[in-house]
């Protein structure tokens, strides 16, 4: 089984592929620290599941990377390790054709069987994952979409409304009309307690 791991930390990138190499049946084929890299490399050994964080530091993040990759000819499984576990960051991975979701506290033997369970193109979530999702699931509240989320991502980093427009390439109109559905939805009506609430929640994270 060939993986290629994708990661803006080299000491991650060599704590993982030590723990890779001791299994007979894995083999690492490349390693990334950015998304072009990770892109290009991917496309060349053309692997069988890529590891992918979803922080990798300037330009596209994992989650943008993830849905280039599955786009490619002979696209592979993409399983996302990572230590971030919000609603938004899981919903976002898995919406964008991540296979699963673990974390990387997981033991080593839960990462293995979340390898081969990718590589078989089976969804597999960490037990903590899945407890977030599950929770979700049975008490969802009013469900913010992708664009509104990322709008309460801006607003955490302090973008105005031409900032936010700017960045997400719609109008300023928009961005007040997507803010009047968020206050809406999360019972709020500043921009601060929205921030505090979505987090709170686990839907955004600072």
């Amino acid at each position: 089984m060939k993986l290629f791991l994708v990661d803006d930390h080299p000491v991650v990138r060599a704590g993982i592929a030590a723990l890779v190499g001791g299994e007979p049946d894995m083999e690492i084929v490349g390693e990334a620290a950015t998304s072009q890299e990770a892109v290009r490399g991917i496309a060349l050994r053309e692997p069988d599941v890529v590891l992918m964080d979803l922080q990798l530091g300037e330009g596209p993040d994992g989650v943008e990377t993830t849905r280039l990759v599955r786009a490619l000819p002979h696209a592979p499984q993409v399983l996302v390790l990572t230590t971030y576990e919000t609603d938004a960051d899981i919903v976002r991975a898995i919406d964008a054709g991540a296979t699963g979701y673990v974390l990387k506290a997981c033991p080593p033997d839960e990462l293995f069987q979340a390898i081969k369970a990718a590589a078989r193109g089976e969804t597999v979530l960490s037990p903590k994952v899945a407890t977030r999702m599950m929770r979700r699931m049975r008490d969802p509240g009013p469900a913010l979409t992708t664009r509104e989320i990322e709008i309460l991502e801006l607003l955490a980093k302090g973008a105005g409304n031409k900032e936010i427009a700017r960045a997400l390439f719609i109008t300023e109109a928009t961005v007040k009309t997507h803010l009047v559905h968020v206050y809406g939805k999360l019972g709020v009506d500043t921009r601060t307690a929205a921030v505090t609430v979505a987090v709170e929640r686990g839907l955004i994270r600072l």
